[in-house]
């Protein structure tokens, strides 16, 4: 076995940034190219062109079939979390650590692995995720990122593509840049970058038009068990499959079409567009029905621990001690997230119209304007007179102007 062999493992999308990344290696002096592409969830013509294109290029390539593990450890957990980001569902930024923790164990599998190399720009966020994640599990092996250390602009990589062979999608007049998984799609590029700019129907496949909506709404019931989707409209479905079953039927009526003004890690704000159905349809139920069964208090403190784990997740911190407390506390509370959640969805919009479980912290007779054996109305008189008391009693002090 020749101990001098230089092997550079790329993690393969099959798109320009990556695909430049083969040749750009090997005239760095690699004897050995390897590929791999983590599944976790993109279509399956995109994995198949992926091991085309890998083919073609002359690597030694690899798939790895992560949806299940995305579906379970990621996607529900940021369910458990109502993870939200601005607006944005999290769909990219919380596959991107299972990507690059997948790409670590290959290239402790394999021989020989001087480097990891990925596509990300110098100006996205996936740069701090991916190699968070490969300093994570696979600390030695040194990483490089020749779009960024390049400085290089997609003109450039398609020129250089051209020259040296290199098969490519992508050409001057197609810049839409498309990434997919089980938990959405992102779509920017172009003149998408522009806020002003209003997205052409082209762009969107998972989602109809209100045109192409259908013209009656759908009822939907989603049910959980301990904060995970378990069933839909009675039908039960795995982790990965009950994600998939979501897309279908929002997407259907129009709903998880998200354009937003994003702050990326590094300061930029850009324009962003996604398509997330299922995760839209799931997160509102999933929201209603804890809603339900969660105490006064454990709605406010949870609100400001979703928040705070959709920054940790964005920015890709997975690992992180701080990440393992907040999930400690969403996961004491999704233990009685068990119930049904109904939801009309109709030209876009998404309504919930019911909710039940056996956890529910809900009481009719009390709620009720005519029962009276629960709660006395009369019994209130007290608590209501030393309400605000300490802001009446500062207020005679005549200290407030």
């Amino acid at each position: 076995m020749d101990r001098s062999m230089k092997r550079a493992l790329v993690i393969y999308s099959g798109g320009l940034d990556t695909t430049v990344c083969v040749p750009l290696m090997r005239e760095r002096g690699f004897d050995a190219i390897s590929t791999v592409t983590i599944d976790v969830g993109q279509p399956e013509e995109d994995i198949a062109q992926a091991t085309e294109r890998a083919r073609i290029l002359g690597t030694d390539h690899h798939v790895v079939d992560a949806k299940e593990e995305f579906a379970r450890d990621y996607c529900f957990p940021a369910i458990h979390a109502n993870a939200d980001y601005f607006g944005y569902p999290l769909s990219t930024s919380i596959a991107r650590p299972l990507i690059a923790k997948k790409a670590a164990e290959m290239g402790l599998q394999l021989d020989h692995v001087a480097a990891f190399i990925h596509g990300c720009t110098g100006k996205g966020n996936d740069q701090f995720r991916i190699e968070y994640g490969l300093r994570m599990f696979a600390p030695d092996i040194p990483i490089l990122a020749p779009v960024r250390e390049g400085n290089l602009t997609r003109t450039w990589e398609i020129e250089y593509a051209e020259k040296v062979g290199a098969p490519i999608g992508q050409s001057k007049d197609k810049i839409w840049s498309i990434d997919e998984n089980l938990w959405g799609r992102s779509i920017e590029g172009g003149r998408l970058e522009d806020p002003a700019f209003a997205p052409p129907e082209e762009i969107f496949q998972w989602t109809a038009s209100l045109e192409a909506a259908p013209n009656e709404p759908q009822v939907v019931e989603i049910e959980f068990e301990g904060g995970n989707p378990v069933a839909i409209d009675g039908v039960p479905f795995g982790p990965s499959a009950v994600i998939r079953a979501a897309n279908e039927i929002a997407g259907r009526h129009g709903v998880g079409r998200i354009d937003i003004m994003e702050d990326r890690m590094i300061g930029l704000k850009v324009r962003e567009n996604y398509e997330c159905p299922g995760a839209t349809l799931l997160l509102a139920a999933h929201k209603a029905l804890e809603a339900l069964v969660t105490t006064h208090a454990e709605r406010a403190f949870k609100a400001l621990v979703d928040q705070q784990w959709a920054d940790m997740a964005y920015k890709g911190l997975w690992w992180e001690p701080f990440m393992e407390d907040l999930n400690a506390f969403t996961g004491s509370v999704q233990r009685r997230v068990t119930g049904k959640v109904r939801l009309r969805l109709f030209k876009s919009s998404l309504q919930v119209i019911g909710r039940e479980s056996p956890f529910a912290l809900y009481s009719e007779a009390a709620a009720s304007f005519d029962d009276e054996a629960v709660l006395e109305q009369s019994q209130m008189t007290g608590m209501v007179r030393i309400h605000g008391m300490e802001s009446i009693l500062y207020k005679r002090l005549g200290l407030n102007g």
